[in-house]
């Protein structure tokens, strides 16, 4: 299993949208990346200082949202769904995103229950749930 380090992802974002910005040719999982780097131009000054992002610290108590946690998170999800891990995943999330008319802002909502199932998850010291992380998604696609 791939486990890259905190450094190796900043620097894959920050790599990528330097890429991106220059017109050069992207790897495959660049091209994902930059789909949901293009739909979050908040993110873009920090992804444009590759030692700063390096340095960054993202606390919860200072109300910054960690751009690469979040960009990380839509690449789990697109991943999620592409092999439908765990299984009915896609089928949740297309759903989701019907009902919401954007693919974003039902990611935005998966992450939300994605975030919920590893935090339980640390916090019992159990394996992740999919099958309750599946059943959330599901309850948010089908709420009226």
């Amino acid at each position: 299993m791939f486990q890259p380090s905190q450094a190796d992802v900043r620097r894959f974002f920050c790599r990528t949208r330097a890429r991106q910005q220059a017109g050069l040719p992207l790897e495959a999982m660049q091209l994902v990346a930059a789909r949901w780097i293009d739909q979050h131009p908040e993110y873009h000054g920090e992804l444009a200082d590759e030692a700063a992002a390096l340095a960054a610290v993202y606390e919860v108590e200072d109300g910054r949202t960690n751009p690469f946690l979040h960009l990380s998170m839509h690449l789990t999800i697109e991943e999620q769904v592409s092999i439908d891990q765990p299984t009915g995943i896609r089928q949740a999330v297309r759903l989701l995103a019907a009902r919401r008319g954007s693919l974003h802002e039902a990611h935005h909502e998966v992450m939300e229950c994605l975030g919920e199932m590893i935090w339980a998850s640390q916090r019992s010291g159990l394996p992740p749930d999919g099958a309750a992380y599946l059943e959330a998604v599901r309850r948010r696609a089908t709420a009226g």
